[in-house]
């Protein structure tokens, strides 16, 4: 079936990325590198959630946007075209190393991304 199975990650926008990857690392215990973090959901997957801090002037997310929510799709191009009939437009869709990825909008203008990550040796 396809449908979204989780959330990817989150990603905004920082006047000062090194202040706020401190902010995070000391007040809630976050460990970040300079590329973002990863939560772990299980020891026996290689499944992982992001979490990112970009700077301000990122063309990455949409000018006035800042965050983005990534969620974890199955069937990431059955799942676009389900979207695509109920008149979402797909910015893009690629395929990387990293699994396959979308972008839609919401009613906002908020830049969504999409992922699915890529299948695992065992799959």
């Amino acid at each position: 079936m396809s449908r979204i199975v989780g959330l990817g990650g989150v990603f905004f926008k920082s006047k000062d990325v090194n202040a706020s990857m401190t902010w995070y690392k000391e007040i809630l215990g976050i460990s970040l590198e300079s590329w973002g973090g990863m939560f772990p959901l299980k020891p026996q997957t290689q499944e992982y959630q992001v979490f990112t801090i970009m700077p301000d002037s990122t063309e990455y997310l949409n000018q006035n946007q800042s965050f983005m929510i990534n969620f974890v799709v199955e069937d990431l191009d059955a799942y676009c075209e389900i979207l695509k009939t109920k008149g979402v437009v797909i910015q893009k869709n690629e395929a990387s190393e990293f699994g396959k990825f979308a972008w839609i909008e919401d009613l906002d203008k908020n830049k969504i991304e999409l992922w699915e990550p890529p299948k695992s040796k065992n799959e």
